[in-house]
């Protein structure tokens, strides 16, 4: 009975050591894989943002395009800071170079995507010249690593994110449509 019990957990442990270990290597390999490609993509998406000064609806699908080819769904968020100049009276309090000053307004993802994709064809996001871009992407699926360290580990939890990349920049080019 004794040898029996032995040989029962002998394979149980050769079925762990040889199946499911190299199945979570393999898994996390491959999160690690996809967190490359996202972060990649991302920086090179507002790059392309602040050079050109434009949020293009070819570029903003090329980018999701690519978010989808590691075989996960993404939540995208973006976010543009919009630099209001606001010239005005020079006062005591200021420096003799400030005149007025400079506020911040943010517009985002929904609002950005709405003024694209509003209109036939599609148009440009236009921005000017000290804008911030920020893109922050988290995937929204449970991937596999995700699932066997759940299954085997209770480690993670719900509403966690396993990939996940941000990135901004400042917009160096005033954007202008053609459309």
């Amino acid at each position: 009975m004794s040898d029996t019990l032995i040989t029962i957990i002998a394979i149980f442990l050769a079925a762990v050591l040889l199946f499911i270990f190299p199945l979570m290597s393999i898994s996390e390999r491959n999160d690690d894989i996809s967190q490359t490609v996202v972060q990649t993509a991302t920086s090179e998406f507002v790059d392309e943002i602040a050079i050109s000064g434009l949020i293009k609806p070819s570029s903003y699908e090329a980018y999701q395009q690519k978010l989808v080819a590691t075989g996960n769904s993404y939540e995208i968020e973006m976010e543009v800071q919009h630099l209001d100049q606001n010239p005005g009276k020079k006062s005591a309090t200021t420096s003799a170079n400030a005149i007025g000053e400079n506020v911040r307004y943010s517009t985002f993802t929904t609002e950005i995507l709405n003024s694209m994709y509003t209109e036939e064809p599609a148009k440009s996001y236009s921005l000017k010249k000290g804008d911030n871009v920020i893109v922050t992407v988290k995937n929204t699926n449970k991937t596999m690593a995700q699932t066997l360290r759940t299954f085997f580990y209770k480690v993670t939890g719900q509403g966690t994110y396993q990939i996940a990349a941000s990135s901004s920049s400042m917009v160096v080019n005033t954007g202008k449509t053609t459309n």
